[in-house]
């Protein structure tokens, strides 16, 4: 058995995140022309996206921004959306020696993405907090410098041009989504569930009176609710 030093797992995790961090920068240009709808500027998008890496949930909090809807709002949008990362979370401890300080916990837990935390659990053994500081390193900067450029490519490019750009962002929900749905025929039922009720939200009335965040929010709790009640998953599904 080799024993890598933490230097050598920061290395690891440099060269593992490399092909991450590409993929952060072209999927956040096209958020970065959800930012700039929202009014921010290129610097505020950077600072953004530097300090909260999510797609959805950065996504999530821009479109709440251009409604101008309260922080409340914005706050639940977020932490409905981003939920998902605290199972993650719970997931990824559990990789970690028992001597893991709480202070590399934390820092561990400040960058933990769909991509970090995929490559992060196919690690054999126990993991070593250096491997993600090695994949966040390359992962945000890339993020945040991405979704800057888009700022800023949406004040020069034609506004058909922009438009076309910020459909990138959806292609990379569906890239997300897809996938999970052809293997199981109760996810993909769910997606579709959502995609039905969505519209409907947006032409019932009174429900259409309501902001596009608040409709997320009611959405978001109520399908996963129902989806956890009818169809709940069994403990061998959870452990493969």
């Amino acid at each position: 058995m080799i024993i890598l030093s933490s230097k050598q797992w920061y290395k690891k995790g440099l060269h593992d995140g490399i092909p991450i961090a590409l993929g952060y920068f072209a999927v956040a240009f096209a958020l970065g022309i959800a930012a700039k709808r929202a009014g921010l500027t290129a610097i505020q998008t950077f600072l953004a996206t530097l300090l909260t890496n999510a797609s959805a949930g950065g996504y999530a909090g821009f479109l709440v921004i251009e409604e101008n809807e309260p922080y409340i709002n914005m706050a639940l949008t977020i932490f409905v959306v981003n939920i998902r990362y605290l199972l993650m979370s719970c997931a990824l401890s559990q990789k970690f020696s028992p001597k893991t300080s709480i202070g590399h916990r934390l820092l561990v837990g400040f960058d933990i993405t769909d991509e970090i935390f995929g490559i992060s659990m196919a690690v054999k053994g126990t993991l070593n907090p250096c491997y993600n500081y090695g994949a966040m390193t390359v992962s945000i900067p890339c993020w945040a410098t991405g979704a800057a450029l888009g700022v800023i490519m949406g004040d020069v490019l034609p506004a058909s041009i922009v438009s076309a750009l910020g459909v990138g962002l959806f292609g990379m929900f569906l890239a997300i989504i897809i996938p999970p749905a052809r293997k199981n025929k109760v996810i993909a039922g769910v997606i579709i569930t959502s995609f039905i009720l969505s519209f409907a939200f947006s032409k019932i009335p009174y429900l259409c009176t309501l902001s596009e965040g608040t409709r997320v929010i009611i959405l978001t709790v109520a399908i996963a609710l129902a989806a956890a009640i009818l169809f709940p998953v069994k403990e061998e599904e959870t452990d493969e």
